[in-house]
C-alpha cells in the first residue's frame, strides 16, 4: 500500500473524507478475536476504513443481519487441474467466495518449463482473483520419467524476485532434501536467500526424516494421511493444509485432529479441483462447510481459511475484516452449516452474486504453451505386457485418494505370454506413452479396482510429467483412444468397440483449454455420464482425475512411467512378475 492510500483511508477513518461505499447492518466475523460483532463496515479505495462513527459514503449496501467474513484463501492449488485458463477459473471460483489462491504451475511447467510460468503470470495478472505463484521446486518431480522440462536454481533465479511469486512450490524430492541433494540445496537456497515460503509434500514421512525435512525450512504439507501425521507436522513447526480436491480428500480424515491448541497452524486447500466439482459442490467454501458440519467452529474455521493463509504466505493486506486491509470479503446468511456465499466483494466492489460472476474475467491468448506431441513410432506392439509370470504385482486404486496399494494377483497368459484379459475380474492393462521427447517410451502394467468392463480411457494430464496415460482391456481401443489425443494436442477421450464415446480437448500444453466454464462442464459431465453408464468405471472414483494420479511416482505405494512399474516405497522400479 501506498503512502496517498495510506493518507486517504487515515482521513476517512478520522471522517475529513468520504468513503467510497458502507456496508449496512453486518455481523462481522473477527478472525483475530475469534468472535462476532454487529457494524457497518467503510471502505475506500479497495481498503477497509473502519466500523460504525460517523462517516460518509458516496454509496450503501445493506447486508440485512448477514454474517460478513474475509474472502477465503486456497493455500495450494494447480489451476491447471480444473482445465481451465486462469480467466475461467477465476470466473469459476470467485462466486464460491475464493478471493485469493496460492497456485503452484507445476503441471504446465512439467509439459513447457519457462513459457508455462510466464504464461500463468500474464494470464493472471488482469483477473478479479489475486494469484499468487509459487515456483515449482521439482522440474521434473523425480528422475525416473520423462517430464517437458528441467527446471533448476538457475530458471528458479529468473522469477524468485517478482512480488507474486510467493516462494518454491511442494518440494516433493524428500529424499533429495535428506541426502543433501547439492541440486535441491540450490533450489531451496533461492528461498532462504529471500527469506522465502518452500511448500512441502511429505506423505507418511516421520521420526528423524521429518526433522530433517523440516529443519531444511520447509513451511508446509498438504500430503498428511492421519490426524496422528497432523500433529507430529504441526509439532515441528509446519502449516498443515485440510485438502478437500476431487480425488483427494482429507477434510474429514483429519478433522479430529484439529482443536483449539493448533488451529493457528491449519490451513485449507483445494489442490487439484475439477471444474464440475467446482460449479456443483463448491470451491474452499466446500471443504471449508464440511469441517463445520462436522463440528469444527464456524469461527476458527473461517479463521483457517483466511487469516491463517495470509499470516503463512506473508499476504499482510489481507485475510481480516479490519482497517487498512483489502475489501476482500462475502456475505452470507449463516455460518453454522457451512458457508454458502450470496455476494462477494473484491476491493470493495461486487463480484458475484448468488453463485454467478458480475462480469467476466479478461482473457490472456495463450503463447508457447500449446498442445506438446512428440510421440515416436506409437503402435499396438508397444501395448504388449508380457510379465514372464502369471503371479504379477497389481497397482489397486484406493477410493478417496491418490496412494495406491501393492497388490498382487493371478493372470492368464497366452502362448507367447501375453496378457489375456478376464471379463470375471476387475484387473485392466494401463500404459504410459511418452510425449515430451520422442523417445518412443512405453511402458505397460497392471491396474485394479477402475471397474471398467470394456474399452478405453486415456488423458494427456497423468501427473506428474503429464505423458499420455491409457487404460483398458483391449488394444484396439487404446490404440485408439492414444492416437486421438496424438492428432489433437491432448485432452481426455475415451472409446468403446472403436467407437468414440466422447473428447475434450486441452490444447493449452494438453492440459488447460480455453474455451468457457460452461462448456468444459457440460463436456466433462456428458464424459463422465458415460463413463460410468457405458463403460461401467466404479462410481467410488472419478473416472479421470483417478487415472491422472496413476503416474504419480510420489506417492505410494505402486505407480507407473514411462519408464516402467515403480515402487514408490522402495523408491526403485520394480517387475510387474512376480518369481515365486
Amino acid at each position: 500500500m501506498t503512502r496517498e492510500i495510506t493518507e486517504r483511508l487515515i482521513d476517512a477513518a478520522e471522517g475529513r473524507r468520504e468513503c467510497d461505499l458502507v456496508i449496512r447492518n453486518a455481523k462481522v466475523v473477527d478472525v483475530c478475536n475469534k468472535e462476532v460483532f454487529e457494524a457497518d463496515v467503510y471502505i475506500l479505495s479497495g481498503m477497509i476504513v473502519g466500523f460504525n462513527g460517523k462517516r460518509k459514503a458516496r454509496a450503501e449496501h445493506d447486508a440485512k443481519g448477514r454474517f460478513l467474513i474475509p474472502g477465503l484463501i486456497d493455500a495450494h492449488c494447480h489451476i491447471e487441474s480444473s482445465h481451465l485458463s486462469p480467466s475461467e477459473f477465476s470466473d469459476a471460483v470467485v462466486p464460491c467466495g475464493t478471493t485469493t489462491v496460492i497456485a503452484d504451475p507445476h503441471e504446465i511447467c512439467n509439459v513447457t518449463g519457462l513459457d508455462g510460468m510466464a504464461y500463468m503470470l500474464k494470464a493472471s495478472e488482469d483477473i478479479p482473483l489475486s494469484v499468487f505463484l509459487m515456483f515449482p521446486s521439482c522440474v521434473p518431480a523425480t528422475p525416473f520419467e520423462h517430464a517437458g522440462a528441467i527446471l533448476n536454481a538457475p530458471d528458479i533465479e529468473k522469477y524468485i524476485d517478482n512480488p507474486r511469486v510467493l516462494g518454491l512450490g511442494e518440494m516433493m524430492n524428500y529424499p533429495g532434501v535428506i541426502s543433501k541433494d547439492p541440486v535441491v540445496m540450490e533450489k531451496l537456497e533461492t528461498a532462504y536467500k529471500r527469506r522465502k515460503n518452500i511448500d512441502g509434500h511429505a506423505p507418511s514421512i516421520t521420526g528423524t526424516s521429518l526433522d530433517g525435512y523440516a529443519a531444511a525450512g520447509i513451511t508446509t504439507d498438504h500430503e498428511c494421511e492421519t490426524p496422528e501425521e497432523l500433529h507430529d507436522k504441526v509439532r515441528k513447526g509446519m502449516y498443515v493444509m485440510l485438502r478437500e480436491g476431487t480425488a483427494c480428500r482429507n477434510v474429514l480424515q483429519l478433522l479430529p485432529g484439529v482443536n483449539e491448541r493448533n488451529a493457528s497452524r491449519i490451513l485449507f486447500c483445494t489442490d487439484d479441483r475439477q471444474p464440475q466439482s467446482i460449479v456443483n459442490d463448491g470451491h474452499v467454501n466446500y471443504g471449508l462447510s464440511l469441517a463445520i458440519r462436522n463440528g469444527l467452529d464456524p469461527v476458527t474455521a473461517i479463521s483457517m481459511a483466511t487469516l491463517n493463509a495470509a499470516i503463512c504466505y506473508g499476504l499482510s493486506d489481507r485475510g481480516m475484516i479490519a482497517p487498512g486491509k483489502r475489501a476482500d470479503f462475502i456475505l452470507t446468511s449463516s455460518i453454522d452449516n457451512g458457508i454458502e456465499p450470496e455476494e462477494v466483494f473484491i476491493l470493495g466492489k461486487l463480484a458475484a452474486e448468488n453463485g454467478r460472476i458480475i462480469a467476466k474475467a479478461p482473457h490472456t491468448e495463450p503463447v508457447g504453451v500449446s498442445g506438446k506431441m512428440d510421440v515416436k513410432d506409437f503402435s499396438e506392439e508397444k501395448l504388449s505386457l508380457r510379465p514372464g509370470s502369471d503371479h504379477v504385482r497389481i497397482i489397486d486404486i484406493i477410493p478417496g485418494g491418490v496412494v495406491t496399494g501393492n497388490g498382487e494377483g493371478w493372470i492368464k497368459r497366452d502362448e507367447k505370454g501375453e496378457w489375456i484379459h478376464e471379463d470375471e475380474k476387475d484387473i485392466l492393462k494401463l500404459a504410459v506413452i511418452e510425449r515430451h521427447h520422442g523417445t518412443g517410451n512405453v511402458a505397460t502394467a497392471l491396474i485394479r479396482g477402475y471397474g471398467m468392463r470394456h474399452g478405453a480411457v486415456a488423458v494427456s494430464i497423468a501427473h506428474d510429467s503429464h505423458n499420455i496415460i491409457v487404460i483398458g482391456d483391449n488394444n484396439s481401443d487404446m490404440v485408439k483412444a492414444v492416437e486421438k489425443l496424438i492428432a489433437i494436442g491432448g485432452g481426455i477421450t475415451m472409446y468403446k468397440d472403436g467407437r468414440e464415446l466422447g473428447t475434450h480437448r486441452l490444447e493449452i500444453a494438453g492440459l488447460m483449454t480455453d474455451l468457457p466454464l460452461e462448456d468444459v462442464t457440460k463436456c466433462l459431465s456428458q464424459m463422465h455420464e458415460k463413463a460410468y453408464q457405458e463403460l461401467g468405471v466404479s462410481k467410488e472414483i472419478d473416472p479421470f482425475m483417478t487415472l491422472c494420479f496413476m503416474a504419480l511416482p510420489v506417492i505410494p505405494s505402486l505407480k507407473l512411467t514411462d519408464c516402467g512399474l515403480f515402487d514408490v516405497n522402495a523408491f526403485s522400479f520394480t517387475d510387474i512378475a512376480i518369481k515365486d
